[in-house]
């Protein structure tokens, strides 16, 4: 096979997997906090044998990149933990698609990061994303499970957005395993004061279906980004990963048997789609300053 149609089918390969993560937070029977350390501890493993097998060195280059990557890891155990804690509360349906304001999200708090200005683009598909969410919002009232979740969600992608920012700014020089190595040490070494008597004692099936998670769903995923980057532009990348909603929800129904209401649907189309139109603009622009 061509090794651009190679990278391109591992590429949908690894969103799948990436999207199938959110399901992960049904069929475990421990809690958000418990679901991240059990995957942290098995992705964090696999991905430094990974850099053992692939010879590439652990170490960081500096003192401020050591500062970094603890910074980033305390956040990406925050945005972990609210992921599944999102599903937990509204459903995977619903959590995947507040978890995708991310891309809007990321555009709306970039001037934080760079001198750059909104524009009148960006307030736009901030407003579809707001609509988007308000239809899958039932009511106004944090007892209402969904809506709780839904919040969660949005925190969650609003932590993962000031994550991939920072990433970005200062800690892109390392590939994509090495990155997420440390961090999910990270996470690691943040979440094991706080281990639970529950996930101790937790079934050997929730331990094999944790193992999957952190292998198959986690360090395999990003192990293969790299790979599938060494043919593909990082546009096809960010276009093609703006797929994971619609994948983890169709995974949803057909293995969770999750009935999503029309408003859900409706909903995760307006958010996609100003997802999709930030990434083909970023890009875009991207190029024109290059």
């Amino acid at each position: 096979m061509d090794p651009v149609k190679r990278s391109l089918a591992t590429l949908h390969i690894t969103v799948i997997l990436l999207g199938g993560t959110a399901l992960f937070s049904q069929i475990i029977s421990l809690s958000a906090q418990d679901i991240t350390l059990g995957r942290s501890l098995f992705a964090c493993a696999a991905l430094f044998i990974f850099l053992k097998l692939t010879k590439t060195s652990f170490t960081l280059h500096n003192k401020k990149d050591y500062i970094v990557a603890i910074g980033l890891g305390a956040i990406m155990a925050l945005h972990w933990i609210t992921y599944f804690a999102a599903m937990q509360y509204a459903s995977v349906s619903v959590g995947m698609i507040a978890l995708f304001t991310f891309p809007v999200i990321t555009v709306l708090i970039e001037p934080l990061f760079e001198r750059s200005a909104l524009q009148w683009q960006d307030i736009f598909s901030a407003l579809v994303v707001f609509a988007g969410i308000a239809l899958i919002v039932p009511e106004g009232s944090l007892e209402n499970d969904v809506t709780l979740g839904v919040i969660i969600g949005v925190g969650s992608a609003i932590l993962y957005a000031v994550r991939n920012l920072a990433h970005r700014h200062y800690f892109s020089q390392y590939s994509g395993a090495k990155a997420m190595a440390w961090q999910i040490l990270v996470v690691c070494l943040c979440l094991l004061p706080m281990t639970s008597s529950t996930l101790l004692n937790a079934s050997s099936q929730n331990w094999l279906l944790l193992l999957a998670l952190g292998t198959v769903f986690t360090a395999l995923p990003h192990a293969l980004i790299a790979a599938s980057l060494a043919h593909l532009k990082a546009k096809t990348f960010a276009l093609i990963a703006c797929m994971q909603p619609f994948y983890g929800v169709l995974l949803a129904i057909f293995l969770l048997g999750e009935n999503p209401t029309w408003q859900t649907f409706v909903g995760g189309l307006l958010v996609t789609s100003a997802s999709v139109y930030e990434t083909i603009k970023t890009h875009k622009q991207q190029k024109a300053t290059n």
